[in-house]
């Protein structure tokens, strides 16, 4: 599981076998939710997480894009 970044006690990572399209996953205090990563952030799902949990993790995801697909890329490619 590459741990991408962390920040905020919010996690974000990928497993080792993950599959397109490019996606990141993110843990919050006991819950999670799932992004892909396109032109644009979107939420595909989420479990336990409030709605200003889950905003801050898109601003989050966001604000990192570029660096949730190098590490896609260099560990799924």
């Amino acid at each position: 599981m590459p741990l991408i970044f962390e920040q905020d006690g919010f996690k974000f990572f990928f497993y080792s076998n993950d599959h397109e399209p490019i996606h990141v996953h993110v843990r919050y205090s006991g819950g999670e939710a799932v992004f892909n990563v396109n032109d644009q952030i979107e939420l595909r799902e989420s479990h336990g997480l409030k709605v200003k949990e889950l905003s801050k993790a898109q601003e989050l995801a966001e604000a990192n894009k570029t660096l949730i697909i190098e590490k896609w890329n260099e560990h799924l490619s």
